[in-house]
């Protein structure tokens, strides 16, 4: 998603870039990542454009802006916006991909796709993510001949990062208002408030829409460890090892102790277990396909 359609004249000349997330810490929905780009002859206006970071600006500031900006031809934008299955995913995956490893990922990825559309990008901004010393060092070795600032608060720093901002929360709020929900469920709602931890609102909707074998819809990170406390009495699910040999299962048996939503604290067990080729696969996992013994 972005200003894709059509590569401008001044693509071609040298172009600034900001880089800048949202939704970073909810338990609910994606997290965006956003970038504004444009001609480094253009810095100087981005300035007088009223952008800023886009937690101190309200809704109806933000809206305006962002339109204001897709309506700029001298302004470029683009997003990832990454499903909170996806993040959930990756951070209970076998090999564990922390947030700031996925937030990196994410922000190199709009670097490349700008470059690959034919940009000229020679100078880009990025609000931290982890420490910034290190990040810049990732940054500058993938992409060698682009000058790297990395610095905390950028979206307050500078304009263009503060544009970044407001594409990335924009579009964040955008994707929850118009979240599509696999579930079913009758009795789902979408007062889920800002989806932060903290937020009354918030709770309220975990509190309504957990489930005691299926966990919470799709919307949810389940993967935060926000998610645990709601699940103290929910109900535990043994697989058992589709592994025909019984000596085999009695080694594996109650191999993996899942709570909630197919997953568990005790991840190492579960972990050696698959390992040794003994526990179910994964293949059979994800299609929640088991072994029968009578038709």
């Amino acid at each position: 998603m972005g200003s894709e359609d059509q590569i401008p004249e001044w693509a071609s000349t040298p172009c600034i870039m900001g880089i800048d997330e949202a939704g970073r810490g909810p338990v609910l929905g994606p997290m965006v990542y956003g970038c504004l780009y444009c001609p480094i002859s253009y810095k100087k206006t981005l300035s007088t454009l009223e952008f800023a970071d886009s937690k101190t600006l309200k809704e109806e500031k933000r809206e305006e802006l962002f339109e204001s900006l897709k309506a700029d031809c001298s302004i470029g934008w683009a997003v990832d916006v990454i499903d909170p299955r996806v993040l959930s995913a990756k951070m209970l995956q076998k090999n564990k991909i922390n947030l700031n490893e996925i937030s990196h990922e994410s922000a190199m990825g709009l670097v490349k796709r700008v470059l690959d559309m034919g940009y000229l990008l020679t100078e880009v901004y990025v609000d931290t993510v982890g420490d910034p010393d290190k990040y810049i060092i990732k940054l500058t070795e993938r992409f060698p001949s682009i000058k790297f600032v990395v610095a905390k608060k950028a979206d307050s720093l500078y304009p263009v990062v503060s544009g970044a901002s407001i594409v990335a929360k924009v579009t964040r709020d955008r994707a929850l208002q118009n979240w599509n929900f696999d579930e079913t469920a009758e009795n789902m709602h979408r007062t889920f408030g800002s989806g932060y931890p903290g937020d009354p609102n918030t709770k309220g909707w975990l509190e309504h829409h957990k489930h005691s074998v299926f966990g919470f819809p799709s919307l949810v990170r389940f993967s935060w460890g926000t998610c645990e406390s709601y699940f103290k009495g929910g109900v535990e699910v043994l697989w058992e090892a589709d592994d025909d040999d019984v000596s085999s299962r009695k080694t594996v048996k109650r191999q993996s102790k899942l709570s909630n939503l197919g997953f568990t604290g005790m991840k190492r067990k579960s972990e050696d277990i698959e390992s040794s080729g003994k526990g179910r696969c994964k293949f059979f996992q994800s299609r929640k396909l088991e072994q029968l013994s009578h038709f």
